[in-house]
């Protein structure tokens, strides 16, 4: 059978009151419920990527990310997003609330978790998403790949618009048919690289279509467990990242799955503002707005680069098939056409070029190419008005 395993490593913290949970490839160490006080200023990657801001133009409204993992137990800082779920692998509660591994928590916190309203707790990405969890990883943190399929069908079927793949491994037939129709239903799919740097891109973030995120580590460099390739769409914050765990508590962890949480966070904020915008041009807006990092243009290591919520958010991009490397940031038809009605430009003309998006996108299919690239000195996109 083909076994699918979370891809992050989560390292021992000598804390005060732990309980530690190891499994093969994720083993968390989760602080007593008393460090909610701490936790936020601990979540390094909410200021290196200016969550903050980002958020006062987006908080992920309306949009549900499924989190096919080892299950989403009902943590305080996601006790208003957590919806009821379903179990693929025996073991849970039977509506994927139930997680004695606290991977699956710990990923879902990284997306939505919305902490206290004292400023306390864990913050994720998009804390006004919904969390849609399903538990298809046993304890261990280990899956088969059928059960992955089949978590991604209940999400398809759910109608959930973004999927977060937090794990990785090799395809079955099952599996490559449920991405695809995944994809082909106009959602969002974000998977993790992997953790074993020199061994290939893990399936599903291998899958043309799919946004594969590596990591960085707290310098902003590659991070020593991500895994390098030419599938390798952005990167993310992959080190000492800090989380939601099992019981109320908090965890700490390293690997491509944070990296992808936290992508998969960034495309919720994006598919809220920007709720007509195909799930295609959801990930070409990220590719396009990320910060060169490496050599100019896209690398194996940080693929189009270090995402930039802010200007993934507000920057002018043109869609797909009308990118060009001489053309300035901000040059010909805009995919914030994707807005909402009276949104940074609603009416005939902005579904018109909604249309040609999707027509143009069909033809170039999911190819990234000749897209402007911003070094890190370079000032963002022109922004839309």
């Amino acid at each position: 059978m083909v076994k699918f395993a979370a891809v992050a490593l989560v390292l021992q913290l000598p804390l005060i009151g732990l309980t530690t949970k190891i499994s093969p490839r994720s083993t968390h160490t989760a602080p007593t419920p008393a460090g909610a006080d701490r936790i936020r200023a601990d979540q390094w990657h909410l200021s290196y990527l200016k969550v903050a801001q980002a958020q006062q133009i987006s908080k992920g409204d309306g949009v549900v990310v499924a989190v096919p993992d080892t299950g989403v137990d009902p943590h305080p800082d996601l006790s208003y997003n957590l919806l009821t779920g379903i179990d693929i692998v025996a073991g849970g509660s039977g509506n994927g609330q139930k997680d004695s591994n606290s991977h699956g928590t710990s990923m879902a916190g990284l997306i939505a978790a919305h902490g206290g309203s004292d400023g306390a707790g864990a913050l994720g990405i998009a804390p006004h998403s919904k969390i849609l969890p399903i538990m298809s990883s046993t304890p261990d943190n280990l899956g088969e790949a059928d059960d992955l399929a089949a978590a991604i069908e209940y999400a398809t079927s759910s109608r959930a618009q973004v999927i977060n793949v937090s794990s990785g491994g090799a395809s079955t037939p099952r599996l490559v048919r449920a991405v695809d129709a995944a994809l082909a239903a106009n959602i969002i799919v974000v998977a993790a690289a992997g953790n074993v740097p020199h061994q290939p891109v893990s399936y599903p973030a291998s899958e043309e279509g799919v946004i594969a995120v590596g990591g960085i580590d707290r310098s902003g460099q590659h991070a020593a467990v991500s895994v390098t390739g030419p599938e390798i769409d952005v990167v993310a914050p992959a080190v000492d990242i800090y989380s939601t765990s099992y019981d109320g508590k908090y965890s700490k962890g390293t690997g491509t799955s944070s990296a992808t949480a936290i992508v998969a966070g960034a495309a919720a904020l994006i598919r809220s503002k920007y709720p007509y915008l195909p799930a295609r041009e959801v990930a070409h807006r990220l590719t396009a707005t990320a910060v060169d990092k490496g050599p100019p243009g896209r690398d194996d290591e940080y693929g189009y680069g270090l995402i930039d919520l802010v200007a993934a958010l507000t920057a002018d991009v043109p869609p797909l098939g009308f990118e060009s490397v001489s053309a300035p940031a901000g040059a010909g038809a805009s995919t914030t056409a994707g807005a909402r009605p009276g949104d940074d430009g609603a009416g005939a003309t902005a579904r018109g070029v909604v249309t040609l998006a999707v027509i143009v996108a069909v033809g170039v299919g999911w190819a990234l190419v000749a897209r402007r690239r911003r070094r890190g000195d370079d000032p963002p996109p022109r922004i839309s008005r």
